[in-house]
């Protein structure tokens, strides 16, 4: 198979329109990148659903397992899989990048949890998509994996049952426990200092915990102090103490804090890197309802509480417009990428001036502006500002036409469905259109075939 041709079967794997009778025969192809993308697209026919699922071949199960886009009930039917490789992925189960996936249903879990291969019943213990109604039924298992994960519910758990995981006889479980209170809990908060020592939740114990007095003018004498100058407890004479301190990283942390007046933020001495990667303040993100709240940071001074009011969705409209045109370019960015209903002309003006690699893949959010783009950019000079032109659902058939001639916006042209049917039928005799035209969804299933034919993919 030549490099157009191949192309050519690789659209037709991704392209939405391609009919079960397409996919199957793709499915019979030894190429491991279009047996991927067929498992990973939505709706799959049921056919061919079935035949994934008698494939022989392992890491195609595997791959439909692991699908964030297929229907979780068709994954569950992997449940009787004998490979356990195909059992491992489908209890992990998928984690796409800033996307939402459904849970198996709740017998698949129950099954999997029950798993005599110890390797399968723990990851499926340590999924992030467990639903709490199932944790909780965990919680009093002769198992302690299955304890100490019940108190990833603990605000479904029973107050009986806490206190019974925070008595539990394994170590383990009563960690778990303690995390989920430790933010109230002096004491607990001082044995999870000690229990966690080279642990990783170290950090999150010292950014939360309550402290004590004496714990916290402890802890500040230690290397680790950045980690307390954001914690909720901390004295505020100690808060003073660090709002000084030498480390510029100690100082910023401590500008942020919630408890501080806009003047008091103001007078200490901090910097907010334009380059800087911050994630959101965890006390604005765990009040992303709290519109009062939003308000307040979205009109501050300090950038880093901008940043994080950019990134919850409840922002009221007023306030998008306001970081919408906010001097610093990250609060511009993050309210695009984050906000439900980011304004149209930020969304645009990103994409036509921004200099960071995001602001490409900002086309691809729903508020992305469309109509009018053709008379605005059909003959503009530079060829991504055409592309935009592609987007306007009143673009005529002839300035598409035009397009499809167009350098580098042929291929784009060539999947757009509305291109008229005899011109997608001329693209077809173009060999380095071949891998555009045939991920075009007007392409007739006919004409798919044919392609199809040209490759040697058996019928």
């Amino acid at each position: 198979m030549d490099d157009h041709l191949d192309a050519a079967v690789r659209a037709l794997s991704w392209n939405p329109a391609s009919p079960g009778s397409v996919l199957l025969r793709l499915l019979r192809l030894d190429h491991r990148d279009v047996r991927w993308t067929i498992t990973q697209r939505a709706d799959l026919p049921l056919e061919v659903v079935d035949a994934i699922l008698a494939d022989p071949d392992r890491r195609l199960r595997q791959d439909f397992a692991d699908s964030a886009a297929a229907d979780p009930a068709q994954r569950a039917r992997l449940i009787d899989d004998p490979d356990p490789k195909v059992l491992l992925a489908l209890a992990i189960g998928p984690s796409p990048y800033r996307g939402r996936v459904e849970p198996l249903p709740d017998w698949a879990y129950e099954r999997l949890l029950k798993h005599p291969d110890s390797r399968i019943s723990c990851e499926t213990v340590m999924s992030y998509l467990v639903p709490a109604r199932i944790l909780v039924g965990l919680a009093d298992r002769p198992d302690s994996a299955l304890r100490k994960a019940a108190c990833r519910a603990w605000e479904e758990l029973p107050d009986t049952t806490r206190e019974l995981l925070l008595r539990d006889d394994d170590l383990e479980v009563r960690r778990a426990a303690a995390m989920q209170v430790c933010h109230e809990d002096e004491d607990r908060t001082a044995w999870l200092l000690e229990s966690l020592v080279g642990s990783h939740l170290l950090y999150q114990v010292l950014e939360t915990g309550r402290l004590s007095r004496e714990l916290a003018e402890h802890l500040l004498a230690q290397p680790r102090r950045a980690s307390v100058a954001a914690n909720p407890s901390l004295p505020p004479d100690l808060v003073r103490q660090l709002a000084v301190d030498p480390d510029p990283h100690i100082r910023l942390v401590v500008s942020a804090r919630p408890e501080l007046t806009e003047a008091e933020r103001a007078a200490i001495d901090y910097t907010v890197d334009p380059e800087a990667r911050l994630s959101p303040l965890n006390w604005v993100w765990d009040a992303r309802e709290d519109v009062d709240l939003l308000r307040r940071c979205a009109t501050s001074a300090h950038t880093w509480l901008r940043r994080s009011a950019a990134v919850c969705p409840a922002l009221p409209p007023d306030m998008v417009e306001l970081l919408a045109r906010d001097e610093d370019f990250a609060v511009r960015l993050l309210l695009c990428e984050f906000h439900p209903e980011p304004p149209p002309e930020l969304l645009l003006d990103l994409y036509l001036h921004g200099t960071h690699r995001a602001v490409m893949m900002l086309i691809a959010r729903p508020g992305f502006p469309s109509a009018g783009m053709a008379a605005r950019f059909l003959d503009a000079p530079d060829q991504d500002h055409r592309r935009l032109a592609l987007r306007d659902p009143a673009l005529t058939p002839e300035d598409l036409d035009r397009l499809s001639r167009d350098g580098g916006l042929r291929g784009p042209a060539a999947r757009d469905p509305r291109l008229p049917l005899p011109r997608i039928r001329e693209l077809l005799a173009d060999p380095d259109l071949l891998g555009s035209v045939a991920g075009n969804p007007a392409l007739p299933a006919e004409e798919m075939h044919r392609l199809l034919d040209a490759a040697g993919v058996p019928a």
